[in-house]
């Protein structure tokens, strides 16, 4: 019996935080894993890591609001492995968090075009691949924008990841036809870098105050990237063969608050 050929899938914003812990879980479990980021420095600590592990990865320097630089990504995977199975369309900024008279529309546009063009672009890039046999899209949304809406100033983000949910539902029922399954999740509060990466332009943000903390399941304990990328392992695998167009909160409970 001929060896089973290893999966392959594409990590956007890979290189750390969600992305990262997301390629090691993957990378671990067998599959080719190639990582999309922005710093050359963090892409090679995680290939340099996985590779000691006798890991295959691929790495690229790419903006995924860039639809040449990301076209050359999948060019590149396929020359390389032949074969596409799933994406992780994980890429996003939290951009600048600014009252509405604060807001300016360079802002807006930035944090639109990183967070919702991106996916897109992601996805669509990857759909000539992923027809061939099927496979899985896993796009990161967040609880703003989609059950949270108590973050001051947090517009363009929620409206972004509210973009990315109605991209989703949207996709699942014409993407079915070709075997392909696309869910969101929605992180709540992660142990991650992106909150060191906002830009708050805003008065001091509502507080919103609950007995024993703000997180049901943990208190005032954020959730990790390793907890997501196990939701990210499952959505990718056969598990969850019969699940698609679903959006899955991670967040202890977070979200149900603070709505």
């Amino acid at each position: 019996m001929p060896k089973k050929e290893k999966k392959v899938v594409l990590i956007t914003g890979g290189s750390s935080g969600i992305g990262e812990a997301a390629a090691e879980r993957l990378a671990a479990s067998g599959w080719r894993v190639a990582i999309v980021g922005r710093s050359e420095d963090e892409l090679a600590e995680v290939q340099s890591r996985l590779e000691k592990k006798q890991q295959e990865c691929l790495t690229f320097i790419a903006d995924v609001q860039d639809d040449r630089a990301m076209g050359r990504v999948f060019e590149e995977v396929l020359q390389h492995w032949d074969r596409l199975d799933s994406v992780f369309a994980n890429a996003g900024i939290n951009g600048v968090w600014a009252d509405l008279d604060q807001l300016e529309l360079e802002d807006w546009d930035e944090t639109l075009s990183i967070n919702l063009r991106g996916t897109f672009l992601t996805i669509k890039l990857a759909y000539p691949h992923l027809r061939k046999q099927g496979g899985t899209v896993v796009v990161t949304s967040s609880v703003n924008g989609t059950r949270m809406f108590s973050n001051q100033g947090a517009t363009a983000y929620a409206v972004s990841k509210a973009g990315q949910v109605a991209l989703v539902k949207m996709l699942a029922v014409e993407l079915a036809r070709q075997k392909i399954r696309i869910n969101a999740i929605c992180p709540g509060r992660i142990d991650t870098e992106i909150n060191d990466n906002t830009e708050r332009k805003t008065e001091k943000p509502m507080e919103v105050k609950f007995p024993d903390g703000n997180i049901p399941l943990t208190g005032e304990r954020a959730g990790t990237a390793e907890q997501v990328a196990e939701l990210v392992h499952f959505l990718t695998s056969d598990a969850s063969s019969h699940i698609t167009g679903s959006v899955i909160f991670i967040d202890g409970g977070q979200s149900l608050l603070q709505g």
